[in-house]
């Protein structure tokens, strides 16, 4: 048996033409772009290196709250207008991503330091003693 289906001439005809001049542009958001991330970890401390290229160093924000990490950054698109220009294709992102994460251990706030350098940003992130515990005798 056949199966039926509606036609519409307007439609097809729209169809016939979709992206003729245009072709299909994919949004970018954040499923496009990630930072990518190295934890290690030894004794005394984690080690991440995150990939984060194209940004300014002013435009990331870590963020240490116990062993929950978060790293933030941004990216600003700069206009630049010339006479007679047009931009036929731009993959450049600009937009905000961020990353999260949670260690094993709660980090040392005022220990930890951050460097950024070829579009790695290094953090090392002391872990915090363990307070020992103590029994206290009654008398």
């Amino acid at each position: 048996m056949a199966n039926i289906t509606r036609f519409d001439s307007d439609d097809t005809f729209d169809d016939l033409f979709r992206g003729f001049w245009m072709r299909p542009v994919r949004a970018g958001g954040p499923q496009d772009i990630q930072i990518k991330l190295d934890v290690k970890e030894d004794d005394k401390a984690y080690t991440v290196h995150a990939e984060i290229p194209g940004v300014k160093k002013e435009d990331i924000h870590v963020v240490i709250d116990g062993g929950q990490v978060s790293i933030s950054a941004e990216t600003k698109k700069e206009k630049e207008v010339k006479e007679g220009t047009k931009v036929l294709r731009s993959e450049r992102y600009y937009g905000k991503v961020s990353r999260s994460f949670a260690l094993g251990q709660d980090v040392d706030e005022s220990k930890s330091e951050a460097h950024y350098k070829d579009g790695v940003l290094e953090l090392s992130l002391p872990k915090k003693t363990v307070s020992t515990t103590r029994k206290l005798t009654i008398t």
